[in-house]
């Protein structure tokens, strides 16, 4: 599918168009603007072109997200190459798996990350860059170590006397050029290297640019690993192209710190994971408006416009104060919670779509999202259900369109099974689409769990119910001899906080599990339950790694 806009062309016109403007910042830390990120960008390119990388070459880049992982990024995509964005949180292992399968000939890898790494362990590497400073701590190239050398010396000889923006001046790509391999984190245990051309990227930044509204000098606040699609669509490429100010927390975004930072950059628009959100709600903006209310509210189907109004000021309070909209994505939402942000008008929204769609698959505007819906289906982008009738059945979620990837890397045999002979991606989520077009997301093919009489049961639908209930964490439901059974990480510290006991928590898991069987059908009672001693493995989105818990025993 040809787009007639340019990507590298929307990047190239909002470095020349917000020069003086700030672009990116680490929070306490470093601020470089447009015109900063373009002359690093520039120098970048000279160590790229001097140390022998040439245009569809593979660069791997691993680090927090930091101003300086995002020039690399723009610089490593506007010279032509291809971007390898590999997530902080991986294993050593698994960040040498994922250098040596892309076939990278530079890694640019953080402080954090190089500590924990074996050069050894990746032989085709040529060079390993610091993201901080450009150093060079492994050269395996004459070329590579000279250019690292004399950067400054070869920028002063390319620009005698100033850099300005019609120096800036980049290729522009052709539509299903390979602009990034992105390795999925996987619910399965095993990582494939989703290839995106500029087709896709282009296409979801677009769609961005059509629904939000961002304005130049708008902050946005990355908290999502850029090393994700998720984050690096919605907050980075459109918040960039868009000449917005993006600002990096550099650390993990728990409540005191988006309480802290958002009070002081007050971000336009905010995208997060479901559990950020509910977090917040639960432990910072109920307790506020009154502890003992806080416990009922989210049970309470009446609640007064004046209190509605107070905590709706308060939550909007915590978020900064100032954005447009909440966009939640990356894993479900907990439905009470949910219905709960719904009822008090918080400007929430769901972004549903998956790393090999770039990731837009649904999304709607906070003021048209339908309740439990994940929005319709975005522009350029078709999705239908394979059901006898989907909006009452579901089925599973196909999908094809410009966000659409061009396959696994090197890996034929998996894109196969996923993208069909008329290129239908088939999701692997089970949903329905209301007449209006609203899709409605019911759980993942494979988690659905099949009980000898035939029923058919969503574990993230009973989860969602128990995580809300009395000092509940966590929860997974699995299927056991045919009996439901249900693993729970308890809130200990709010339960010994209380004055529970272990025998305490034990006894008030028993009755959560007997009010939840009052609100389940029969065919989905959970027959016993069993407390986990820690917080379940998750993926960089935190979705949890189910088939580690597939065999727990009693």
């Amino acid at each position: 599918m040809e787009l007639e806009q340019s990507f590298i062309a929307l990047i190239e016109q909002s470095i020349k168009t917000n020069w003086y403007l700030n672009a990116l910042t680490d929070y306490k830390g470093i601020t470089l603007q447009y015109r900063d990120v373009a002359r690093k960008i520039e120098k970048i390119h000279i160590l790229l072109e001097n140390a022998g990388i040439e245009k569809g070459d593979k660069i791997a880049i691993c680090g927090r997200n930091s101003a300086h992982w995002t020039v690399t990024y723009l610089a490593v995509i506007t010279y032509g190459a291809v971007a390898v964005p590999i997530l902080h949180e991986f294993k050593a292992d698994q960040v040498h798996n994922i250098v040596n399968h892309s076939e990278a000939r530079l890694l640019f890898v953080g402080d954090q990350i190089w500590e924990n790494l074996n050069e050894t362990a990746m032989p085709h590497l040529e060079g390993i860059v610091e993201l901080k400073d450009f150093g060079v701590p492994v050269s395996r190239s004459e070329k590579l170590t000279y250019a690292r050398d004399h950067l400054n010396e070869i920028f002063g000889h390319k620009f005698p006397c100033r850099f300005r923006p019609d120096d800036v001046s980049y290729e522009k790509e052709k539509s299903e050029d390979l602009a990034i391999i992105n390795y999925t984190s996987g619910t399965t245990g095993y990582s494939k290297g989703v290839m995106l051309p500029y087709r896709s990227i282009l296409s979801n930044v677009l769609y961005c640019k059509e629904k939000i509204g961002l304005k130049a000098g708008d902050s946005v606040v990355s908290m999502l690993p850029l090393g994700h699609v998720f984050g690096m669509t919605f907050d980075f490429l459109y918040g960039f192209t868009a000449g917005a100010h993006l600002w990096f927390l550099t650390r993990m975004p728990s409540p005191k710190i988006i309480a802290e930072s958002f009070a002081e950059i007050r971000p336009r628009i905010i995208a997060c994971v479901p559990l950020i959100v509910e977090k917040i709600f639960k432990k910072n903006i109920l307790p506020k408006v009154d502890n003992k209310l806080g416990k009922l509210l989210l049970h309470v189907p009446i609640i007064s416009d004046k209190i509605k109004e107070l905590i709706k000021q308060k939550a909007m309070e915590v978020f900064g104060g100032n954005f447009i909209e909440i966009i939640v994505g990356g894993a479900p939402f907990n439905a009470e919670v949910e219905a709960f942000l719904k009822m008090i008008d918080f400007p929430y929204t769901i972004a549903y779509g998956m790393t090999e769609c770039g990731p837009i698959i649904c999304h709607s505007h906070w003021t048209e999202l339908k309740l439990a819906s994940c929005g319709k289906v975005a522009a350029r982008m078709e999705a239908k259900v394979l059901s006898p009738d989907q909006t009452a059945i579901a089925g599973e979620l196909v999908c094809r369109g410009a966000n659409l990837m061009l396959g696994y890397y090197k890996n034929e045999e998996a894109t196969r099974q996923v993208i069909d002979t008329d290129g239908w991606l088939h999701t692997g989520d089970m949903a329905t689409i209301d007449e209006d077009g609203n899709v409605f997301i019911k759980g993942r093919c494979k988690n659905l769990l099949l009980t000898s009489s035939g029923q058919n049961i969503y574990p993230e639908e009973i989860e969602s119910r128990l995580n809300n209930m009395p000092y509940v964490a966590e929860s997974l439901i699995i299927l056991q001899q045919d009996k439901l059974v249900a693993l729970i990480y308890p809130d200990s510290d709010d339960a010994f906080a209380h004055g529970l006991n272990q025998p305490d928590l034990e006894r008030v898991m028993e009755e959560n599990r007997q009010e939840l069987n009052k609100q389940l059908p029969a065919f989905s009672q959970i027959a016993r339950f069993k407390l986990y001693p820690e917080e379940f493995e998750k993926t960089a989105k935190k979705s949890i790694k189910r088939f580690l818990y597939q065999d727990i025993k009693e």
